[in-house]
């Protein structure tokens, strides 16, 4: 292309998807303009993509502007049509370039414009001296050529910066961080790491084609992929379901070995053949070639993006940064962005983002006369775990929250009503109805705060009512999107982690604490994640500290006569640890996770502090003690007497625990000394629910008298919400798990259920009504017609293929309870939470 003009009015630096749209804006107004690419070819990014990689073009409602076509389709075919376009719109490109450094040649800027910028040179660290100078600015390549511009968009994105895996083996040659061609990888196990988009398409590629006999597992610490595209995850899960790869949620690498790989799983460690590892676990800015350039961080953070106004201009006058490198990693957002940087540069400030329309229509309801960049601007500096973002991730941030207001009284959500979104207070304040029995009695939650930190982290029903103290505007931020905040802006990961620890310690010990009183305690705190399976807290260890469950649950054993002995449950929200703690006895249980959990450990010392200063503190801890003291010395006491009963007892709660009880919030249990086989649970189930019977009582697991039929447990956390694309599963009132009727049978749910309760069944037609049966003898008769009968009637007229997803809703809305329940003739059907199963299980009896 052209050589060095000398000055031009823009220099765009980078040519992905959001340079290459500013370059050909440039090029289309007349601007003198040079893009200037690293590399020998356009869009490295892209490029980098591996070969024959579908790219979408979403979000589908927001409109393109750029001088570049952009559709969804192939790799190839989008680099093709921009080759050409690029060409035609003759773009004035610098390949092979490399910017070394960008330096103001203009008079200094007054204030804050000295910068210490520590760099890693060589492998020793010097310290450089940055002075920010107002534009033209020149930019130095690393062939000694110089470009001086007027103003510099960086479109650099942050690929060239990947996160890196932190576990023993990490650095193994066998761990990369790139995909290029799956076609070069037949006969390997490999595992992909980061359920991102990029590493969906990168486990899928590696598995489409069954020739290479690829054997691919792709990893996902948890249940939902708040970072990827819906449809990414929705093909994704049906490579899963057809056996191409293998998607491992609640799975995280513990430790990598030549050709092994060890996994913590929900269940415990897993072992696994592992040739390859692939880690896509996203990257961070190039932090020290951009603070060079004069441009501040909007905070300290690694993953932190640089402060950008409303016109994407830094707090270097006259370069502006767009792209990935400014929280935009969508390539419609991107491609918008370069289209509008140059309008911005021409001299048309008056121009909206393409995705105005959308964010405006979040606010209409707000009270105030404030303008779309208003609103954003108010909610991230008004709401703390906001503050962390720039104005342009903020817009995409509200593309997946909503803005609210609340007069004066009014409820934002009731006592164990079901929700997982967090809200954030922008303006007004909130009351917490702490005392169900007195609604008077109240804790304020001021502006700036957050709520509802409970049923994001837990998945338990809302802890309390909440209502607006006074006239009050939130944030209501949903569980996708707060996950993604979450990993996107370590600062308000750590202000929510902060938060949620000082509430559940002012709600464990209530006795009128205030945060100051456990501000040591929470400045202390350190959340531990535990796998299925790990011991806590050993008996007759001599460690002090005291730990509060976040999510998951833990079991409590004693040991006698060499085995242990079950003697509670402890679901999210409670703790233990005090009873060593405060008498200073070594540990008389062992607690250990009961499924994948996570908790919060405190120095003994610090809360015998504040016990010493809180007498009232410490009266309600004695008091839980004695219970647990009650426990341990009746089962002192009757060490000689438990022989076999004791040895069952635990195996029995254990058993329990193996088949989902432990995350249960409701679980249906069979007592088989009762149980006549009269199969009356299923056939209430069925009628109750349009023939379709959400309960198989003898399919299921048995221990002793005890057994589990395939009946949901309406997890705390429920797999089956994972990915459902319709979001057709839903939390009732009561904490039912339901799915409505706009499920369009994909399946997805049925995959995610560990305990084997969802089925796909035909969709059975309507029972023909009495008329018709008179008139034309069509249809069973009076009564309900059986399921069997409305399924071989819907196999006969082809509605087969028409599938629904099925499972036990708890008779939501039904009068009376789980019709199961109330149709056990013999009382051998009981549905319980999972605190209380002990008690019914028969086995509770060693006294």
């Amino acid at each position: 292309m052209a050589s060095n003009p000398g000055r031009v009015k823009v220099a765009i630096v980078g040519s992905g998807p959001a340079g290459l749209s500013a370059a050909a804006h440039a090029a289309e107004l007349g601007l003198s303009h040079m893009l200037i690419e690293k590399t020998d070819h356009l869009s490295d990014t892209i490029y980098k993509y591996q070969k024959g990689k579908h790219v979408m073009a979403t979000p589908s409602n927001l409109v393109l502007r750029s001088d570049l076509d952009f559709d969804a389709g192939k790799r190839e075919a989008i680099l093709g049509t921009w080759d050409e376009q690029v060409a035609a719109h003759k773009v004035n490109v610098k390949y092979n370039a490399e910017v070394k450094a960008i330096r103001g040649t203009g008079d200094p800027i007054p204030g804050s414009v000295q910068q210490i910028v520590t760099r890693a040179r060589d492998g020793t660290k010097s310290v450089k001296e940055v002075q920010r100078h107002a534009p033209p600015y020149a930019i130095e390549l690393s062939n000694g050529e110089t470009v001086i511009a007027d103003n510099v968009v960086l479109a650099i994105g942050t690929q060239g910066n990947p996160n890196l895996m932190r576990c023993p083996g990490a650095d193994l040659p066998h761990v990369q961080y790139q995909l290029d061609d799956p076609a070069e990888y037949v006969d390997e196990h490999i595992v992909i790491v980061g359920t991102g988009d990029a590493g969906i398409e990168n486990a899928r590629g590696l598995a489409e084609d069954p020739a290479q006999r690829n054997t691919v597992s792709i990893l996902n610490r948890g249940n939902e992929f708040p970072t990827a595209k819906a449809a990414n995850v929705s093909a994704l899960m049906a490579d899963h379901e057809a056996g191409k790869l293998t998607v491992r949620t609640g799975s995280e690498t513990k430790s990598i070995e030549p050709g092994w790989i060890t996994l913590t799983t929900r269940d415990g460690e897993l072992r696994i053949p592992c040739d390859r590892i692939i880690a896509r676990i996203g990257s961070a800015p190039p932090r020290a070639f951009v603070e060079e350039c004069g441009i501040e961080f909007s905070s300290e953070d690694r993953s932190a993006y640089p402060r950008l106004s409303p016109v994407f201009e830094s707090t270097a006058p006259g370069i502006f940064v767009i792209g990935a490198l400014a929280g935009y990693p969508l390539i419609k957002h991107c491609m918008n962005q370069g289209y509008d940087v140059v309008e911005f540069i021409n001299g048309n400030t008056s121009l909206k983002p393409a995705d105005e329309p959308i964010i405006a229509e979040k606010f209409r309801n707000l009270p105030g006369n404030r303008s779309t960049d208003e609103w954003l601007e108010f909610l991230r500096t008004r709401v703390s775990i906001l503050n962390g973002m720039n104005g342009l991730q903020m817009r995409e941030f509200m593309l997946d929250s909503e803005a609210r207001f609340y007069r004066a009284g009014e409820v934002i959500f009731e006592r164990d009503a079901p929700g997982s979104s967090l809200f954030g207070i922008a303006s007004g304040s909130v009351a917490v109805e702490v005392n169900p029995a007195d609604p008077s009695i109240t804790v304020p939650i001021e502006a700036g705060s957050i709520f509802g930190e409970v049923g994001l982290i837990s998945g338990r029903r809302r802890g309390a009512t909440v209502r607006a103290a006074e006239d009050t505007i939130v944030v209501e931020i949903s569980r996708l999107a707060a996950l993604k905040l979450q990993s996107q802006v370590p600062a308000a990961k750590r202000a929510i982690e902060r938060i949620s620890i000082e509430r559940q310690l002012l709600q464990m010990f209530g006795s009128g604490l205030t945060r100051e009183d456990v501000a040591p305690l929470v400045d202390a705190a350190e959340v531990q994640e535990k796998p299925a399976g790990t011991v806590v807290v050993t008996e007759g260890a001599d460690d002090k500290d005291i730990y509060i469950i976040r999510r998951g649950s833990m079991v409590v054993e004693k040991d006698i006569g060499g085995k242990p002995v079950f003697l509670s449950y402890l679901p999210a929200g409670s703790y233990f640890g005090e009873m060593a703690v405060i008498d200073g006895s070594a540990r008389t249980a062992t607690v250990k996770a009961a499924i994948k959990s996570e908790v919060v450990k405190f120095p003994g010392e610090l809360f015998n502090a504040l016990l010493d200063a809180k007498p009232a503190v410490r009266q309600r801890a004695l008091a839980d003690m004695e219970g647990r003291r009650r426990i341990n010395a009746f089962v002192e006491e009757r060490k000689a007497t438990f022989g076999s009963a004791a040895d069952m007892y635990s195996q029995t709660a254990q058993f329990l625990i193996d088949n989902g009880i432990g995350e249960a919030t409701d679980a249906l249990l069979i007592d088989e000394t009762l149980c006549v086989g009269c199969d009356n649970c299923e056939k209430a189930c069925a009628d109750s629910h349009e023939g379709l019977s959400r309960l198989n009582r003898e399919a299921g697991k048995t221990f002793a008298h005890l057994h589990v039929p395939t009946s949901c447990r309406h997890c705390e956390h429920p797999h089956c919400m994972a990915d459902c694309p319709p979001n057709a599963i839903k939390r009732g009132p009561d904490g039912e798990v339901f799915i409505d009727n706009t499920c369009i049978g994909c399946g997805n749910c049925q995959r995610n259920c560990p305990y084997g309760v969802i089925r796909m069944d035909a969709k059975p037609p309507e029972k023909p009504g009495l008329l018709t049966w008179l008139l034309f003898g069509k249809g069973p008769g009076p009564g309900e017609a059986s399921y069997s009968w409305r399924k071989k009637k819907a196999e006969a007229q082809g509605l087969s293929t028409a599938k629904q997803a099925v499972k036990c809703d708890m008779c939501s809305g039904i009068d009376g309870g789980p019709a199961c329940v109330r149709a056990c003739p013999t009382g051998a059907a009981i549905r319980v939470a999972p605190e209380k199963f002990l008690t019914v299980t028969g086995e509770g009896g060693l006294d």
